[in-house]
């Protein structure tokens, strides 16, 4: 769980957002950023698709998945 938080933190912070405004922007609060980030617990797959949407990236690259064929 830990890297699937430093990659979701790697996109918030590469897209120069707080987690105050990727909060807003996707309806959730700052603590739920901050909780997924740190790896406390993860986003349901609702949020994993509204943040791959946000960011334009794909589900797997949004958690940090390295399919490898």
């Amino acid at each position: 769980m830990h890297k699937c938080g430093e990659t979701l933190k790697y996109h918030r912070e590469n897209a120069e957002l707080s987690q105050l405004e990727l909060a807003q922007k996707i309806g959730t609060s700052h603590q739920n950023i901050s909780r997924w980030e740190r790896g406390v617990v993860l986003p349901n797959i609702e949020f994993c698709i509204k943040l791959a949407d946000f960011y334009g990236i794909t589900i797997d690259e949004l958690i940090g998945r390295n399919i490898e064929a």
